[in-house]
């Protein structure tokens, strides 16, 4: 099969049947062998039962379905798992996205041997202020951050060869980062393709200021996964031992210097008087509770068990 298309969505009916159709018209034109993997994240319209319809009338279209919405990251990892085509596409539900880039992108992957092609939408027709400054802002820090030099990390339209998706965890709202992802099992080969941008046609966005500030958080958290995730002792467990080590000489200091007044019959306080035994003796237990932190987080990894991170109610 050439082409895996894999497509979240979240109370999307209108759009749902003219996104179909284009498809359709797409890979006929290119004779592409398709399938086209619609998750339903929880919809409260009736995405779904538009969905069985598509499936019913086009046995290329599959349908999972969430108990109730958990996020696009998860509707991503249900896909992944699902899709059986060489390249796998993933774009919005909303006409956002233009399926007429497909035959481009699937040509990049398999012709010029790409391992993940990434759009770019370079012109959008959203608003400069809540939408286009915030998005610039995230980008550029999401370059400077991960090292992966994109200009759109929000874009939904990217292709994939399939054996990126089967070798990436994608969880949390980790989304955005598919590419970083990528990059750090291994996958060097990134590009970037600008892509069509088109105003959304029916109701309204499902994603607000609030999904910039988590995109920074989320940019944190994968920086530190990148570096320490899979060894938290080299961080926690340097940081607690150079603070136990500053602690410790600090309280050696202060009872030698204590002592040696003693014997020269100087006048001294007493250890419990000076503020800098306090200081010494706050860094050297923030320094064993970090180096435990390092410890624990060791443990935690060699022992977890893949938790569940989603109920699907129905597939297709």
């Amino acid at each position: 099969m050439n082409l895996s298309l894999v497509i979240p969505l979240l109370n999307e009916e209108e759009s749902l049947n003219e996104l179909h159709q284009w498809i359709v018209k797409v890979m006929a034109e290119n004779n592409f062998s398709y399938e086209v993997i619609f998750i339903d994240d929880g919809s409260t319209d009736a995405s779904w039962h538009t969905i069985q319809r598509l499936s019913a009338q086009n046995p290329s279209v599959k349908g999972i379905r969430f108990q109730r919405n958990y996020g696009k990251s998860q509707a991503l990892h249900a896909g992944f798992a699902k899709a059986q085509g060489d390249v796998i596409i993933t774009m919005d539900a909303d006409l956002q996205d233009s399926p007429d880039e497909i035959p481009e992108l699937y040509n990049m992957i398999t012709a010029q041997g790409y391992d993940l092609v990434s759009g770019w939408k370079k012109k959008r027709y959203d608003s400069i202020l809540s939408k286009n400054m915030p998005s610039k802002l995230f980008n550029w820090a999401a370059r400077k951050t991960s090292g992966v030099k994109l200009n759109d990390f929000n874009c939904g339209l990217k292709a994939y060869r399939n054996v990126v998706v089967k070798n990436i965890e994608v969880s949390g709202e980790m989304h955005r980062y598919i590419p970083v992802l990528a990059k750090n099992a291994g996958f060097a080969r990134i590009g970037e393709k600008v892509v069509m941008h088109q105003a959304r046609k029916y109701g309204s966005t499902k994603f607000g200021m609030e999904r910039f500030i988590n995109g920074f958080l989320d940019l944190i958290t994968i920086w530190f996964l990148s570096r320490f995730g899979k060894r938290p002792m080299h961080l926690f467990g340097a940081l607690g031992v150079l603070m136990f080590i500053i602690g410790l000489g600090s309280a050696i200091y202060i009872g030698a210097a204590k002592l040696l007044r003693l014997y020269y019959h100087e006048k001294t306080i007493l250890v419990t008087d000076n503020p800098w035994f306090y200081i010494a003796l706050a860094t050297m237990i923030i320094g064993t509770q970090l180096f435990l932190a390092g410890f624990l987080g060791e443990i935690i990894l060699r022992t977890r068990n893949n938790e569940e991170r989603y109920k699907i109610s129905e597939t297709l």
